[in-house]
């Protein structure tokens, strides 16, 4: 139950701060917003207020803000000066980048956040002491707590945590003798490591070995300013991680395997919810940059789609004909299907050889 609720929120949470952005600029620029959806029809409740109508609607992945005279093809455009069409071609272009611009603004936001309420985290690499011990795994079995010092695996001696993780994961299936300290006294047990199975950049599946135990991460408070300047700086490494592996799809660097849909990101979130709520802000400031770059590709039915139609408007002094928007919908819609097909696909194969 945990799970959902903390997927329903994340998800809630990007669309809602996505449509926010385009709402807010199409006000500002004085263009009439018909409706306001959270998720797609069926609607589930809704209010009207002013020209604008609130829905809540059924589907919930994804949401939408109607403007007048925003699809020409679809309603009677009759020039009013609150509409759409009516409006220069710069300040359409600021309506349709307000929303992945928006999803950037909310992951800095969040990141600062937690930056500014819970500190910034710091690792002592050098020593190897346990933050987490999951339930049910070797390490629980073994007797390790939180606040031990692994100091050996077998005969290795371990000096970082990092160190540790490298041994074990090379070893899924086998056992192992570890040693660690808890204050002045020196512990040992036999464990019989894991065998977790994961993807590589390439999407082979591979087997890695793990005894089910976080590194021990304290946090260093921060100010206002720096925590702000940090969150302006994770959300463009985040950015600039997502870039690149576009990047490396398109060449094929790494595998479309790695491409994930709506339930991977429900296993996430719910993974992400077992250790707690900042795990989960941490990785919706993730999922809102991502959302902001994946709806900037040039495909129709995304919001960088509608800017490259602005831009071609603006290179020949028109706006492209009935016909043309048309096919080049129907193109990114079909574009869109058979890329919900490919995630889902992906998610379900991901399911059965890794588990849920």
């Amino acid at each position: 139950m945990l799970e959902i609720v903390a997927f329903i929120f994340v998800l809630g949470l990007l669309i809602f701060a996505h449509e926010l952005g385009h709402f807010m600029l199409a006000k500002a620029s004085g263009i009439r917003v018909e409706t306001f959806s959270l998720g797609f029809p069926p609607k589930l409740i809704s209010f009207r207020r002013g020209d604008t109508e609130y829905c809540l609607s059924w589907i919930p992945l994804g949401g939408y803000v109607k403007m007048a005279g925003e699809k020409p093809e679809e309603s009677e455009v009759r020039g009013e000066p609150w509409e759409y069409m009516s409006k220069p071609v710069w300040m359409r272009m600021l309506v349709i980048l307000a929303g992945p611009a928006m999803n950037y603004v909310l992951a800095i936001i969040i990141l600062f956040g937690i930056y500014f309420f819970k500190g910034e985290p710091v690792i002592d690499e050098t020593k190897a002491m346990i933050g987490q011990v999951l339930k049910n795994t070797p390490a629980e079995g073994a007797g390790l707590k939180p606040g031990d010092v692994l100091i050996a695996v077998d005969d290795s001696s371990i000096t970082s945590f990092g160190q540790m993780y490298g041994i074990i994961t090379k070893r899924p299936g086998e056992s192992a003798k570890l040693n660690w300290l808890r204050g002045a006294d020196t512990i040992s047990a036999i464990v019989q490591i894991r065998s977790d199975t994961t993807m590589n950049e390439k999407g082979d599946v591979v087997v890695l070995g793990k005894i089910g135990v976080g590194q021990d991460v304290t946090y260093k408070p921060m100010g206002f300013f720096p925590s702000l300047n940090q969150g302006f700086i994770m959300t463009n490494i985040y950015a600039g991680t997502i870039f690149k592996f576009l990047k490396d799809l398109v060449t094929g660097s790494v595998s479309t395997k790695l491409i994930g849909g709506p339930l991977f990101i429900a296993q996430a979130v719910g993974e992400a919810a077992k250790t707690g709520f900042v795990e989960v802000l941490f990785l919706a400031a993730i999922l809102s940059v991502n959302l902001g770059v994946v709806n900037m590709i040039p495909i129709p039915v995304l919001d960088g789609g509608q800017a490259l139609f602005l831009i071609i408007e603006k290179i020949k002094g028109r706006p492209l004909s009935m016909r043309a928007r048309s096919i080049a919908q129907q193109i990114g819609f079909v574009f869109l299907i058979l890329l919900i097909i490919f995630v889902t696909k992906n998610d379900i194969w991901r399911i059965n050889i890794f588990g849920w």
